[in-house]
């Protein structure tokens, strides 16, 4: 026997809609906003220069680049050298075999000559000699071109980390954010202090071991000088929280050019002297007005001093 309803009410129980009523929209409130997914150079081009930013990362297909910087021939040469030596047995981490990895390694690209690359490779041999002579061979870093992440309620946050190692903290184990640089000038502690790349290192290699990591340094090889810094966790917490902003901005200028906005005016140039090394001076307009430098300009020899 067939089972009967109450008039006017379906089998579910509810009140039947009127003929004109509009059908009912499912609402993204209470959703995440989507994260920014981002590495230290992604949100350094921008504060550098949003023009930069966009001509790398919005613009596609994205404009010609000039030609290769000799300073990052020999910075990335010199960081996969390191990272080779600490890939060998510590047995056979000696001075010795450095220049077998050297050459292993070495990126001859922007340098003006063979005359030139020849005197920067040994610079760069005697650099890397009187470097590892003050490592300890049989030291294990917890990572050697390590990538660590991590996300906040903006960020997802990921970067490589020239070397993390462990150090003994006044309250157990600890880690600490080893970078190598290769330019000319040194550096001092307000550059490891304010180095938002570092921060961010440090901060998400303390979510990824699960262990305290507040000490950042700069390592000079050139002049074989350590720039350290020890954060608090505020001071993190602040360097993320510029990063945030920073992400913050990028989206906005990426939503008002997907909006029909001009490119132009969301990602505005910043010029001045890094105008001179940038990539894209030569399709930027104010990058092309600026003088240019040559691409072995930052690895030749000063001047001898009189």
């Amino acid at each position: 026997m067939r089972r009967a309803f109450p008039t006017g009410r379906p089998a579910g129980g509810r009140a039947p809609r009127p003929r004109d009523a509009q059908p009912e929209q499912l609402g993204f409130e209470g959703m995440p906003e989507r994260l920014f997914v981002c590495t230290p150079s992604k949100l350094g081009a921008y504060a550098d220069c949003p023009r930069r930013y966009r001509y790398s990362y919005v613009d596609r297909p994205a404009p010609p680049k000039g030609p290769p910087w000799a300073h990052n021939s020999l910075g990335a040469s010199v960081h996969t050298a390191l990272k080779n030596w600490y890939a060998l047995p510590p047995d056979r981490r000696r001075p010795e075999v450095l220049p077998t990895l050297l050459k292993g390694t070495w990126v001859r690209e922007g340098y003006r000559d063979d005359e030139q690359e020849r005197d920067v490779y040994r610079r760069a041999l005697g650099w890397l000699e009187a470097y590892v002579d003050g490592l300890d061979p049989a030291d294990e870093p917890v990572g050697v071109e390590r990538v660590v992440a991590a996300k906040t309620g903006v960020l997802a946050f990921n970067g490589r980390a020239d070397r993390i190692d462990a150090r003994a903290g006044a309250h157990g184990p600890e880690l600490a954010i080893v970078d190598y640089k290769t330019g000319r000038a040194a550096l001092d502690t307000d550059d490891a202090r304010g180095s938002q790349a570092l921060a961010l290192y440090a901060y998400a290699a303390e979510r990824v071991f699960r262990r305290p990591c507040r000490r950042v340094e700069l390592h000079h090889l050139p002049s074989g000088t350590v720039a350290a810094h020890e954060h608090t966790a505020e001071s993190l917490a602040r360097q993320v929280t510029r990063a945030e902003e920073t992400a913050r901005d990028i989206m906005a200028a990426e939503r008002s050019v997907a909006d029909g906005d001009d490119p132009d005016d969301a990602f505005p140039t910043t010029p001045g002297p890094r105008c001179a090394w940038c990539d894209y001076r030569r399709t930027c307009p104010a990058g092309a007005a600026a003088p240019g430098k040559d691409p072995w300009a930052a690895v030749e020899r000063p001047p001898e001093q009189g």
